[in-house]
């Protein structure tokens, strides 16, 4: 009977301790959403500069999606960027970090050894149990091992190493999301320095136009058909023009700047390679993840389901601390005032013990740091919704501009064009002496303000393209080996 009841209770004491108290993380369940924009979504875009943008549901992202704009440079210096991007190594650092802190976490399932070494020298006296002899001194070595094991009944030390392996997974994400980061900012900023260089190539062949106009001007008014103030309004016309060059060979400097940092170069040490916006090739096919899938291929969001994940453990520990705590302890040495009889049969010690330590009274910090956890929980839970509703916003204004961006693109080109032959015809009436001046400073402001426009529409819809492959993830779980 005796041996029932002790069965009965040890099989229920590993039930305990294969149970942990506090709820198990389930993964939430992705929106009941089947598109990103209110009523239809874009199929296609108008074909702008010779190209229309076709979007496929469904369609898989590639890991190395900057490859589809076709440009070598580009590629270049994302790899120079991979290897030597700062954020990106301490982002990996921080990553091999948290997972040393977890290996260790994992002690906690072992028993706890530890020796020890002790050498006094004491004085005995005998009063203190009745006796009136002298008391002697003597030195004492002391060489002992002890065991300790807690055991995990309510789960909290298992709680606390499911924290820390969210605060993995969570590392892991940032990694990716650093790097998704690094190539989209890489790619952006080179095509914003390809722009600023087309735009001031375009201006100075706007500022040499203006200089013959000048000197066709000034030999009209030599010739006395034409009064001086022409060449002067010209004059000033090509003085406005100008000004607008060192702007934007400012913003070509700090983009080649960027480039530097993003390499994990000075600006001193690196040289930016040189770009057109024609080297790039626009993609045609862009693939659109369902938003089912969204969730589970954006880093943010998986990073902030990680954390979640954090939050729920930790309402594990906070609970099991509310609960018994059980430890087993053992002690065995050997002592005696003789190094040399130090492992004599008769100076063997040794314990066995079990300490059993329950919470009765702590003015109640225990119950509220269970609230607290509980709270933090559902902040974490907030947090993850947001940032789901986020990215579906991203995702949702990108297919926009996109189709925007065509838009724009189409009128842009149209202006252009209809500038180009205007300032022509213009040109050729003013050499004629069928035009005057005033006709030709508007028909030139006009091509230079088209020729600008359509080189910024252009960059624009390069950089959105870029913005929707962010957007969707970066397409990292198609890569065989990832940055992390």
């Amino acid at each position: 009977m005796k041996w029932e009841k002790f069965s009965a209770s040890l099989i229920s004491l590993l039930f305990l301790i294969g149970c942990a108290v506090g709820p198990d993380f389930v993964r939430p369940k992705p929106p009941p959403v089947e598109r990103y924009t209110p009523g239809e979504e874009p199929s296609t875009t108008i074909s702008a500069d010779g190209r229309a943008q076709t979007f496929e549901p469904g369609a898989e992202v590639a890991a190395d999606w900057w490859h589809i704009f076709d440009s070598s440079k580009l590629d270049s210096v994302i790899k120079a960027a991979i290897r030597n991007n700062q954020n990106l190594q301490a982002a990996q650092a921080s990553l091999r970090q948290s997972q040393e802190n977890l290996t260790a976490g994992y002690g906690v399932f072992y028993p706890q050894v530890d020796g020890n070494f002790g050498v006094s020298r004491q004085k005995f006296s005998p009063v203190k149990f009745g006796a009136t002899s002298s008391g002697s001194i003597f030195n004492l070595y002391t060489l002992s091992a002890t065991v300790g094991y807690t055991l995990d009944i309510f789960g909290g030390q298992r709680r606390a190493v499911e924290s820390m392996s969210a605060q993995v997974d969570f590392q892991h994400y940032t990694v990716l999301a650093t790097y998704l980061a690094l190539t989209g900012n890489i790619t952006n900023t080179l095509i914003a320095q390809g722009a600023y260089s087309d735009q001031i190539k375009a201006t100075e062949e706007i500022i040499s136009l203006e200089k013959n106009q000048i000197r066709i001007t000034e030999a009209q008014a030599q010739a006395g058909t034409i009064p001086y103030a022409n060449v002067l309004s010209l004059r000033t016309q090509v003085a406005a023009t100008e000004a607008t060059l060192p702007p934007l060979k400012q913003k070509l400097n700090q983009a080649e700047h960027l480039l530097a940092t993003l390499v994990g170069r000075a600006p001193s040490e690196w040289t930016s390679p040189q770009i057109s916006l024609t080297d790039l090739t626009l993609p045609t096919d862009l693939p659109v993840s369902l938003p089912s899938e969204l969730i589970h291929q954006r880093p943010d969001i998986l990073a902030s389901e990680a954390q979640l994940h954090s939050a729920s453990a930790n309402i594990g520990v906070a609970t099991a601390a509310l609960f018994p705590n059980l430890t087993l302890s053992g002690t065995y040495g050997v002592n005696n005032n003789s190094i040399s009889d130090l492992f004599k049969s008769v100076s063997g010690f040794w314990s066995l013990g079990a300490d059993l330590t329950a919470p009765l009274f702590h003015g109640g910090t225990l119950w509220f740091q269970r609230k607290a956890a509980i709270e933090g929980f559902q902040q974490s839970l907030a947090n993850y919704r947001q940032s789901v509703l986020t990215a579906f916003a991203q995702v949702a204004d990108t297919l926009r501009a996109l189709e925007h961006d065509a838009e724009t693109l189409q009128a842009q080109a149209q202006a252009l064009d209809a500038s180009e032959q205007a300032l022509r015809l213009v040109q050729a009436n003013y050499r004629a002496g069928i035009a005057g001046y005033v006709q030709l400073l508007i028909a030139n402001d006009q091509y230079q303000q088209a020729k600008i426009g359509f080189l910024q529409a252009r960059a624009q819809r390069f950089q959105d393209t870029v913005a929707l492959f962010v957007a969707l993830g970066g397409g990292w779980w198609n890569a065989q080996k990832g940055p992390g």
